[in-house]
C-alpha cells in the first residue's frame, strides 16, 4: 500500500496543469492600438507567469499539461485550440460570445475613458474609472469561468487575464 501511495504521489507532482504558451489569432485583431498592444503583452505574461489550466477531456485521456493555447474568434464563437506542449493537438473547445457583448463593448468604453484619463486627469477620477474598469472584468471573469464549467477546470485569475485576451481579439479599428 505504501509503494500505491508513493506512485500516486510521484504522479500528482508529475501533473501541469497549465498553460505553457499562448497564442492569438492574428488574422483575427484587425487593430491595435498601444494601449492595447501593452494589454495584450501584460495579460500573456501573467497568463504564463501564473495560471491553473485544465481541460479536463484531454486530462482525462491522460494528458496532465502543460497546454499550449490558441485562441480566435471564428463566426461569432470563441475557438480556444489546445494542444500538449509538443504541440499535438488534444481538443478544440468553441463557444458562443452572444453573452460576452455587452461585458466586451462595457470594457472597451471603460479603457478608453480610463487610458484618456491617465494623461489629463486627477488622481481620484483615474482610480474611480479604474474600480469600474476592475468591476467589468471581474464580472466578465466570472461569466467565463460559468461558460468553460465543465470544459476547462481554472481559476479566477486565468479567467480574468483569459478575458483580456478575448477583448484584444474583439478589436476593430
Amino acid at each position: 500500500m505504501p509503494e500505491a501511495f508513493a506512485f500516486a504521489k510521484r504522479a500528482s507532482l508529475m501533473a501541469d496543469p497549465r498553460i505553457s504558451h499562448i497564442e492569438l489569432d492574428e488574422a483575427t485583431i484587425l487593430w491595435r492600438n498601444a494601449d492595447i498592444e501593452q494589454e495584450r503583452r501584460i495579460a500573456i505574461f501573467d497568463l504564463i507567469e501564473e495560471n491553473r489550466f485544465r481541460p479536463l477531456r484531454a486530462h482525462a485521456a491522460g494528458h496532465e499539461g502543460p497546454y499550449r493555447l490558441r485562441l480566435a474568434v471564428n463566426d461569432g464563437r470563441l475557438v480556444l485550440e489546445i494542444a500538449d506542449d509538443e504541440q499535438r493537438p488534444l481538443e478544440t473547445l468553441v463557444l458562443g460570445l452572444g453573452r460576452f457583448r455587452r461585458p466586451i463593448r462595457e470594457y472597451f468604453a471603460i479603457c478608453e475613458s480610463y487610458y484618456q484619463a491617465i494623461r489629463k486627469a486627477t488622481a481620484n477620477e483615474i482610480e474611480t474609472i479604474d474600480m469600474a474598469r476592475r468591476g467589468v472584468h471581474n464580472e466578465a471573469a466570472e461569466l467565463l469561468l460559468e461558460r468553460l464549467e465543465g470544459k476547462v477546470e481554472t481559476d479566477f485569475a486565468t479567467a480574468r487575464r483569459l478575458f483580456t485576451l478575448i477583448c484584444v481579439l474583439h478589436i476593430r479599428g
